[in-house]
């Protein structure tokens, strides 16, 4: 829920940005200077491309949050399995356990976006964040077909 809530205040803040950059862009273009019309249109294109990207993390969220709770229904999400220190910081020889396993299922059942699920949540664990967005990524579009 905390999550939640620090993505809805970022992103509000963002687009909030956006806005004060889109003016400023139109500002500059209406004065009729080259350079001024230039740097306008590059802030125009820039809003627009993190407008884009805000857009793509929301979906990306609602689309993985909408797969957890499809295997929550079907009691068949990931179990918390991992050993953790003291101080609540994952076990890096556990996580590779895990992952280990996960990918193993992953690599035997290769059309199977639950798979692909449980193997995005175990690169999550061992803290590879680009590819437990592409493994997330794969599972949503096994999911889709």
């Amino acid at each position: 829920m905390v999550a939640r809530i620090t993505y809805i205040v970022v992103s509000a803040a963002l687009l909030l940005g956006f806005l004060v950059i889109v003016a400023t862009g139109i500002q500059l273009m209406s004065t009729g200077n080259g350079l001024a019309v230039g740097i306008g249109i590059c802030a125009e294109v820039l809003v627009g491309l993190g407008v884009w990207f805000l857009w793509q993390t929301y979906r990306f969220g609602r689309r993985s949050g909408a797969l957890a709770r499809e295997l929550e229904a079907e009691g068949a999400l990931p179990v918390d399995e991992l050993d953790r220190s003291a101080a609540g910081r994952i076990d890096r020889g556990s996580a590779d356990s895990v992952f280990a396993r996960r990918q193993a299922e992953a690599e035997a059942a290769p059309e199977d976006w639950r798979s692909w699920f449980r193997l995005a949540v175990a690169y999550a664990d061992a803290r590879d964040t680009p590819r437990a967005r592409k493994a997330m990524q794969h599972a949503i579009k096994l999911h889709d077909a």
